[in-house]
């Protein structure tokens, strides 16, 4: 590992800076990562909602991907908003030909304000090339019940169910993130490994649960901690740690975003919360 570690998010643009590439690598920086950033869309969004999607061809996504990585020693790559089948698959085999160490992948379907980012003949190329090569993936409830075809998890049984349907897709690690679960006083979020220690029996499973934080400011809740914990792994000696380490920062994040006063929709967390007074 270089020091600090070197993170890649490869990514859509967010405009208003709370989601996307802009997100991921103030996630990276307050994580003590360096953050390096592919673009594969640009967007035209505020807190408000998505107005329009710009794909970046996917012959140039791979430029950038090559380009980066036969120069730069990147630790850790965590993967957001791809677009389109196409754009998913020049990552699929970006990552096939390079092999970076940490994988993180946040199947990004659907914005906070309910606009479809992903393609629905894209969901196929990322379950059935992406997925693989996810060292950890990081859906919601909605996400995961559309990366399996089904409805999303309504209790605790179904989202520990979902998560090892989507370990049979071929993904290393699931955390099924339970933020939807409104009525709940904590966000319990389910981190499932199919990794056992001992290299037999079933897979492991790790409640993370924290305090729900009252707030409307949760656009890029899912980029900042899918980017934290890509920045996180290489500074911890395991998945469960980086990944408790990261929820702790998005809860902080999630606290301290009411003092932003950014946009007038819903607006985003504070990534710099430990630092700016």
């Amino acid at each position: 590992m270089t020091s600090p570690p070197i993170a890649l998010t490869i990514a859509a643009s967010d405009p208003s800076g709370g989601a996307g590439i802009q997100a991921d690598l103030k996630a990276f920086s307050a994580n003590g990562a360096y953050g390096t950033a592919v673009l594969t869309a640009l967007t035209a969004q505020n807190t408000l909602g998505v107005t329009g999607i710009h794909a970046i061809p996917p012959a140039f996504v791979t430029e950038q991907l090559d380009t980066l990585f036969a120069d730069v020693p990147v630790d850790a790559v965590k993967i957001g908003m791809l677009a389109d089948a196409a754009i998913a698959d020049a990552v699929a085999g970006a990552l096939e030909r390079h092999r970076p160490r940490y994988v993180v992948l946040d199947p990004v379907m659907v914005s906070t304000s309910g606009h479809r980012l992903l393609e629905a003949d894209a969901v196929a190329v990322l379950r059935e090339r992406l997925l693989p090569l996810a060292d950890l993936i990081t859906p919601n409830l909605p996400e995961a019940g559309d990366l399996l075809g089904t409805a999303a998890a309504k209790n605790r049984a179904e989202a520990v169910e979902q998560a090892q349907e989507l370990l049979e897709t071929g993904a290393r690690r699931v955390l099924l993130k339970g933020g939807h679960h409104t009525h709940d006083a904590r966000s319990v979020d389910i981190l499932v490994d199919a990794t056992h220690p001992t290299g037999a029996g079933a897979a492991d499973i790790t409640e993370l649960s924290a305090p729900r934080v009252d707030t409307r400011n949760t656009h890029g809740t899912g980029c900042t901690l899918s980017a934290a914990i890509a920045a996180l792994r290489p500074q911890h000696e395991d998945w469960p740690t980086a990944v408790r380490a990261a929820k702790a920062y998005l809860t902080g994040a999630l606290r301290a975003a009411d003092t932003l006063h950014i946009g007038s929709g819903h607006g985003p967390v504070h990534h710099f919360h430990q630092y700016w007074s």
